[in-house]
C-alpha cells in the first residue's frame, strides 16, 4: 500500500509541477509570444477496476496522454534493522504510462514518454541528458 501511495503522490506532484505558472523572472529572459490555447480534443475514461485513460490536445499543439492501472506485485520476505521479519506478501501498485509533447521556443517538438511504477518515475526523451557511461 505504501508504494501505491508513493507512486500516486509522485504522479500528482508531477501533474502539479507541469501545471504551475512560470516564474515571471525566468520568463522575462525568454522572448516568446503567448497565444491563448483551447482544448480541441479530450478523453477521460475511468473504469471500475481502477484503470483509467486520459488524453487531451490543445490548439497550440500540446498533447498529453496518460494510462493507469493497478498491478499486483510480490514483496519478498524482509527483515527490518531492528530484527522484525516481514513475510512475503502482495501489494497493489498504480502503474502509469504516458507522454506529453509541445513545441519549444525554436519550434522543435519536445516529447517526453514515461512509466511510473514500483520502480519509480522513469522518463525518456531525446531532449533529456544522458548519464555518462
Amino acid at each position: 500500500m505504501y508504494k501505491f501511495v508513493t507512486v500516486l503522490c509522485s504522479a500528482l506532484l508531477l501533474t502539479y509541477v507541469l501545471a504551475r505558472p512560470q516564474d515571471a523572472r525566468a520568463a522575462s529572459s525568454i522572448t516568446t509570444t503567448t497565444t491563448q490555447a483551447s482544448i480541441i480534443q479530450q478523453e477521460n475514461v475511468n473504469n471500475a477496476d481502477g484503470s483509467f485513460n486520459s488524453s487531451y490536445e490543445t490548439s497550440n499543439g500540446i498533447r498529453v496522454e496518460n494510462v493507469g492501472y493497478l498491478k499486483r506485485i510480490i514483496i519478498p520476505k524482509t527483515e527490518t534493522s531492528d530484527g522484525q521479519v516481514i513475510d512475503e506478501h502482495e501489494e497493489l501498485v498504480l502503474v502509469q504510462t504516458g507522454s506529453y509533447s509541445y513545441s519549444d521556443p525554436e519550434g522543435n517538438i519536445i516529447t517526453l514518454r514515461y512509466v511510473a511504477d514500483e520502480n519509480g518515475f522513469q522518463p525518456e526523451g531525446d531532449h533529456l541528458p544522458v548519464a555518462p557511461q
